[in-house]
């Protein structure tokens, strides 16, 4: 089966070769072709190029878009979500609004624990259907790759119950799942004050329960004063490394306790959130394999700091975008919101907004080989725009929605928002 398509007006980031990530200035650089053509045979790009060199229709082409006047981009690669879960948090929403702070919310039984109340009281298959209702949003949305966290269940059997919906998704759906555990989101009520008890559960049961049934790829934990200390993820990072589990942490989202540098000396795939970032944790990130991802939408959601993006950029880190779609905190997985949301409020230009959420994001999902850009032999995963004067309107039209197609491993997709 092949496609191909003709007379784009801009085709976005173009790249020969495989590129594991972009740092520092280089974000500021995105390839394109304008004029351009797309050709994908089944799963795949086959090619690309200046409609000059487009081949002819009839060879043994067998369907033909004309994306006169549109964009076309690799999908969003989205390496931080909680789309699995039970509810919502609306009442919360209200709260907030009113004036506590998360802190607060949580301190009296709200957030995380909440949610882990829900979900534990709701069953597998409802779990799915309400889970996939989200996914089919955000595919029509244009995320072709999603990282989903467990961590609403804390209890043994619920945890594995979520791990199990995500592979269920991941079975279902084209879009390119990952799994992470992340039974260290919070203390259980009935483990609040035996902080040892609960990570006993996790190391000792949860992570081989997990491994025996295959159901992650990553292992995350709350890093964060009032949440898990530095000595207790580093406890629960360790058992996971034992059975192929590498990190992806929630670290910096309010305080900074030294959290990044365990992080890189776990050698962590991603640290997720950084609102806080000091001096110190931006010379330990430099010349290490972790990739920085900022959530801004969750800074927008709950009023807290953004994440220092120029000034990472400057020091010559990565950077990658994430939605952090969660019931509580960001309750949308709209990566095109995100790209916005970090040109206007982190002052991201487009060029490094895109960067952030296409290649940047696939290194910190751990799919780059597969996603990411337009390379030839990578998955034929991509948007193609509705008709825009430039990419630039991505970002700048934040509130509407700009998708006419959404294509994965090399099949259009009937979602729709």
């Amino acid at each position: 089966m092949k496609i191909l398509i003709k007379n784009i007006q801009e085709l976005l980031q173009t790249r020969a070769e495989h590129l594991e990530m972009i740092s520092g200035a280089d974000m500021k650089l995105l390839p394109k072709i304008d004029d351009a053509f797309l050709l994908i045979e089944d799963e795949t790009i086959l090619a690309y190029g200046k409609m000059e060199d487009c081949p002819a229709e009839d060879q043994n082409i067998n369907q033909v878009i004309d994306a006169q006047g549109c964009v076309v981009l690799p999908t969003w690669v989205d390496s931080h979500t909680h789309l699995v879960y039970a509810g919502n948090r609306t009442l919360e929403f209200v709260d907030r609004i009113n004036g506590l702070s998360y802190e607060e919310i949580f301190n009296r039984g709200g957030g995380i624990l909440n949610s882990a109340k829900k979900l534990q009281e709701t069953s597998e298959e409802e779990l799915y259907q309400q889970s996939k209702i989200r996914l089919e949003e955000i595919i029509a949305q244009g995320t072709g790759a999603v990282e989903i966290k467990s961590g609403y269940g804390l209890t043994v059997e619920s945890e594995l119950k979520m791990l199990r919906v995500i592979q269920r998704l991941k079975k279902n759906y084209p879009i390119a799942i990952k799994a992470t555990f992340l039974g260290a989101h919070a203390f259980p009520s009935e483990y609040k004050d035996n902080h040892t008890g609960y990570i006993d559960l996790i190391v000792n049961e949860m992570i081989p329960a997990i491994a025996r049934e295959n159901l992650a790829d990553y292992i995350d934990a709350f890093l964060e004063t009032g949440y898990f200390s530095v000595e207790e993820t580093e406890r629960i990072l360790e058992v996971g490394k034992k059975y192929g589990l590498r990190a992806k942490i929630h670290v910096n989202q309010f305080t900074a306790i030294g959290g990044i540098a365990a992080c890189v000396k776990h050698n962590a795939l991603s640290v997720d959130h950084l609102e806080i970032v000091t001096d110190e944790d931006i010379e330990v990130l430099k010349n290490s394999r972790t990739m920085p991802v900022a959530l801004p939408t969750c800074s927008y959601f709950i009023s807290i700091p953004y994440t220092p993006a120029k000034k990472m950029l400057a020091a010559g880190l990565p950077l990658a975008l994430a939605s952090d779609s969660n019931p509580g905190t960001t309750p949308s997985g709209n990566m095109n919101f995100v790209v916005a949301t970090a040109c206007i409020k982190m002052k991201l230009t487009p060029e490094e907004a895109i960067n952030a959420a296409t290649i940047n994001g696939a290194y910190a999902m751990g799919v780059g080989t597969t996603h990411g850009s337009i390379t030839k032999g990578k998955k034929a995963s991509i948007i193609i725009t509705k008709p825009l004067h430039s990419f630039y309107e991505i970002p700048y039209a934040f509130a509407s929605n700009l998708i006419d197609t959404v294509i994965l491993n090399g099949k259009i997709q009937p979602y729709k928002n």
